[in-house]
């Protein structure tokens, strides 16, 4: 069985993470009702900022239950969890302080200390709460796309892309001078529903190289994402839309 894929094309960056907003609680409602819990794998970027603040108001609040969501994380930067940096630092402002997730429901990753070691610790984790899984079966992976085709901690011409037998990576990202640690593709495609959120003009050309370019994943590394029996959705503003020849 293959994966399917949706394109939404909305006016505004605040429709599109309403939007994301809404589909967080269908299937967080759809997953505690058929499973007893809802997981999901965060990402970091200002889009999805503006979903978990959504998600922390008080008309959406309620909506959920969140002692049954359990919230991973598909990348972080090799730095303490309170540096302005850190994707657990955003995600805990925006939304985990205000919502009533349990601690032992929100899984960080350490980015202190030593990337690899840090990397597998996280895998343990992963193992531990998919256990006997070929890849981790999220019930939603949350992902943004940079200007140069990346996801995640996924960058062009890194390690990361051509690793198959981990769920999670330190992948050293020569731009940057620095580790990050990452999902890799394999443990992304492994989830029932991947949801890229793009907004801004300057995404445009990413947008249409991946959606619309030549299979070239080394240099568009999210062209790899590609849900195995998931489905596929990418909620764009009007601008991130802009150069694709169907918008």
């Amino acid at each position: 069985m293959s994966s399917s894929k949706t394109l939404r094309v909305f006016d505004t960056a605040e429709q599109v993470a309403d939007a994301a907003a809404g589909q967080f609680i269908e299937l967080a409602n759809s997953a505690t009702t058929n499973r007893g819990r809802f997981a999901v794998a965060l990402a970091g970027g200002n889009s999805p900022r503006r979903m978990y603040d959504l998600l922390a108001e008080d008309q959406l609040r309620n909506r959920v239950d969140w002692a049954a969501v359990h919230l991973f994380f598909g990348d972080e930067r090799c730095v303490p969890r309170d540096h302005p940096d850190s994707n657990y630092r955003m995600v805990r402002e925006a939304l985990i302080s205000r919502v009533d997730v349990p601690d032992a429901n929100v899984y960080p990753i350490n980015g202190d200390a030593e990337p690899a070691t840090n990397a597998a610790l996280y895998e343990t984790n992963l193992r531990e709460f998919f256990p006997e899984a070929l890849a981790p079966v999220f019930d939603m992976v949350l992902l943004g796309l940079g200007e140069d085709g990346h996801t995640a901690s996924l960058f062009p011409e890194t390690s990361a892309l051509r690793v198959t037998d981990k769920w999670v990576v330190a992948n050293w990202v020569e731009k940057l001078a620095a580790y990050r640690i990452t999902l890799t593709p394999a443990a992304i495609n492994g989830a029932a529903q991947v949801t890229f959120l793009v907004t801004g003009a300057n995404k445009a050309s990413a947008v249409r190289a991946v959606l619309e370019g030549p299979l070239q994943p080394e240099n568009l590394p999210a062209q790899l994402i590609k849900p195995e029996t998931g489905i596929l959705t990418w909620l764009l503003d009007s601008q991130a839309a802009s150069k694709l020849s169907k918008h």
